[in-house]
């Protein structure tokens, strides 16, 4: 699914501690909203769990990397064992998986900003009060996710981003993060996000580590969107399924993280002249919601510098 299809339309403001929406229909109409907060719930019982619970190949939960058997018997472990299994069993087989991790410059930074993978940011979305009177009548949001991918270099850390087929019926020829609805037998939004990138560009879950989720926000469409933030193995060799996808490529995180290099662009929607926001990179044209997730996390990012 295209993430311009997730309509939230954002543009940069002076309050760090705010994103502004500009409303479909509208070039003036600018809300400021304040971005909600990242927290974690002390008193949950220590769990590895991140809600992606599927077991791979190696006898392994692809989201917690634990065995059935220690699945089995969590519930019997005191706290202790838990911790024990937590921060030195699964945490080895996390850097044995995950090598190319730590080749992430930014992995620290980025992820002190994100909500945690084992606590899904709830609620219905950060611009909810502002879109009541432009959802769809039904009022049932589809939940959907999009893999913001981090890919580390020797040259920097790039991200990865994907053309939809021109011919395709809705957004062809458009920039987007892998991702799409959350179906019935995902593990969550991130078993989607995680699904999609399978689906779409042949991105295996074992060159995905995920990092955490930024804020979900709703879409005209009736969507309520949550990006999830990853570090993608180096040596991944994308393939691109033809039907969906034309193009994959990469772009220099530091530049996306650049205020100079995001700007306001107007242009014709139902009718009436709109502010979206829009990267100037040579030969794609970065927009849309795509652009805003990307200013959400800078905005984070610089909401902790």
């Amino acid at each position: 699914m295209p993430a311009q299809s997730f309509a939230g339309w954002l543009a940069p403001c002076t309050a760090p501690d705010a994103l502004r929406l500009l409303l479909p229909g509208s070039a003036t109409a600018v809300l400021s909203i304040p971005l909600p907060p990242v927290s974690v719930d002390p008193a949950a019982p220590a769990s590895p769990c991140i809600r992606a619970c599927r077991i791979d190949g190696d006898g392994l939960c692809r989201g917690c990397l634990r065995t059935g058997d220690e699945i089995a018997c969590w519930s019997r472990l005191g706290e202790a064992e838990r911790r024990h299994l937590m921060e030195t069993v699964l945490a080895d087989r996390k850097r044995e998986r995950y090598r190319f991790l730590d080749r992430l410059r930014e992995r620290e930074r980025v992820a002190g900003v994100l909500h945690p993978l084992r606590h899904p940011p709830a609620g219905d979305g950060w611009n909810r009060s502002e879109l009541d009177d432009l959802l769809p009548d039904a009022g049932v949001l589809a939940e959907a996710a999009v893999l913001v991918g981090l890919v580390p270099r020797p040259a920097g850390t790039q991200v990865l981003l994907t053309r939809r087929t021109d011919a395709l019926r809705h957004h062809g020829g458009q920039v987007s993060f892998p991702g799409g609805r959350v179906e019935r037998d995902d593990a969550g939004v991130l078993g989607a996000a995680l699904r999609e990138s399978h689906e779409e560009i042949a991105l295996a879950a074992v060159q995905v580590a995920p990092l955490g989720y930024l804020d979900p926000f709703l879409t005209v469409s009736g969507f309520r969107v949550t990006p999830v933030v990853a570090a993608i193995d180096p040596d991944y060799v994308p393939q691109p399924h033809p039907d969906e996808v034309a193009e994959v490529f990469e772009v220099p995180f530091e530049f996306l993280m650049s205020a100079s290099h995001l700007h306001q662009v107007e242009m014709e929607f139902r009718g009436r002249r709109r502010s979206v926001l829009e990267y100037d990179w040579p030969g794609q044209r970065i927009w849309g919601a795509t652009a805003a997730i990307l200013y959400n996390l800078r905005r984070r990012l610089e909401e902790a510098a």
